[in-house]
């Protein structure tokens, strides 16, 4: 609760891993076509472990409109996702979050990131191990720069957490998709373990902490 209350006042987490799972190959994205409706249309890129959890997470968010599973910041072009999971192309997994800036803030973006996740975890998530699955913020531009700076040095000068934040800050160079049976994991695979002993708790926590910020066929459903 704490956390949440510092998480809050600055707008204003198994046994299973994520390489482990093999899914199979939808969601209700907005198409490119219709993306390129909405003029304002912004991108944030983030990386807080397993992009399945995060997919999963941002997805719900009332004003975005389309979340990508894939890698940033490394230097191999076009990985592929094994070639991601040997922690050699310097990738990060992570997701690609197209917003509505008049119905969702890079703020509120930044508070449901730092909350949904452990940032003082170097390079894993849980069980989920590797610089891969390392916390980071990709920013597109020095706005974005400047908010997550400041939003790092007052969480961790909040003492919310009792280690420092490990999160980076990089400027954004890359975004390569993931292969699509990684596209909209948990809506397609909740039975799989995974997705229940991971990225549903996840999901049930984020729900409660968040209400008012979901789409209205996401408050009731996990």
């Amino acid at each position: 609760m704490i956390k949440y209350l510092v998480l809050n006042s600055c707008l204003g987490i198994a046994l299973v891993s994520c390489a482990q799972q093999h899914p199979t190959p939808k969601h209700i994205n907005m198409t490119d076509a219709q993306i390129r409706q909405l003029p304002e249309a912004d991108t944030a890129t983030f990386a807080e472990g397993c992009f399945w959890c995060t997919e999963s997470v941002f997805q719900r968010l009332k004003g975005v409109v389309k979340v990508v599973s894939g890698f940033s910041g490394g230097s191999v072009p076009n990985p592929s996702y094994e070639e991601v999971c040997t922690g050699t192309t310097g990738h990060a997994e992570a997701c690609n979050i197209i917003f509505d800036p008049s119905r969702i803030s890079y703020d509120e973006l930044l508070a449901v990131f730092w909350y949904t996740h452990d940032p003082t975890q170097l390079n894993r998530q849980g069980n989920d191990e590797g610089t891969q699955y390392r916390s980071a913020i990709f920013y597109h531009n020095q706005e974005q720069k400047d908010k997550a700076e400041a939003y790092k040095k007052k969480l961790d000068a909040s003492g919310s957490w009792n280690k420092p934040i490990v999160t980076s800050i990089e400027p954004f160079r890359n975004f390569y998709s993931a292969e699509s049976y990684h596209q909209d994991y948990y809506d397609l695979n909740k039975n799989q373990p995974y997705c229940q002993f991971v990225i549903r708790p996840k999901l049930e926590k984020f729900r409660k902490a968040f209400k008012n910020f979901l789409k209205d066929q996401d408050k009731t459903n996990s």
